[in-house]
């Protein structure tokens, strides 16, 4: 395991602020731990922990910047006229039934209440989302395969 990996592994720790992490490549196996005594820093290929503390960076690793507050918040619809139809549970969104498959609805098409516009994959169980007006698809607004939070914007109908 490089320097490099070792670094970003450290700057995981630190922005998520979990307690503890142990990664084994190889031979070699590494643990991040979070402990309010003063940073040591150890690398080999023998079991290895490093210790960050809770209130200070680490020493000659420059820290990562905060992410803005509002990347973090789930994307806004565009502007559109129509109904924005959300997602009623987190999850994985696919567009079609299958791989390789036709999508269930493109923009433009006209849907009817009780078309099937999307899948929401969540927990193994494949949850088909179904349109609950009648009209014309006016944005798809998530990707294929892109994890879908709960109430998030997934098509604006019109």
């Amino acid at each position: 395991m490089d320097l490099r990996k070792l670094k970003k592994l450290i700057e995981m720790v630190e922005e998520s602020g979990i307690a503890e992490i142990e990664v084994t490549e190889g031979e070699e196996k590494v643990r991040i731990s979070r402990v309010s005594t003063n940073p040591q820093v150890a690398f080999a290929s023998q079991p290895t922990q490093v210790l960050l503390p809770q209130s200070m960076p680490m020493t000659g690793i420059p820290a990562a910047a905060p992410a803005p507050v509002a990347a973090a918040a789930a994307p806004a619809a565009p502007a559109i006229d129509g109904e924005t139809i959300k997602s009623p549970m987190v999850g994985t969104f696919y567009r079609s039934p299958s791989p390789g498959a036709k999508s269930f609805v493109e923009v433009g098409q006209q849907v009817n209440v009780g078309d099937t516009l999307c899948i929401i994959e969540a927990m193994k169980l494949l949850n088909e989302i179904e349109a609950e007006k009648s009209g014309v698809i006016k944005a798809i607004l998530i990707e294929n395969g892109q994890p879908v939070e709960y109430g998030e914007p997934l098509f604006i109908i019109g």
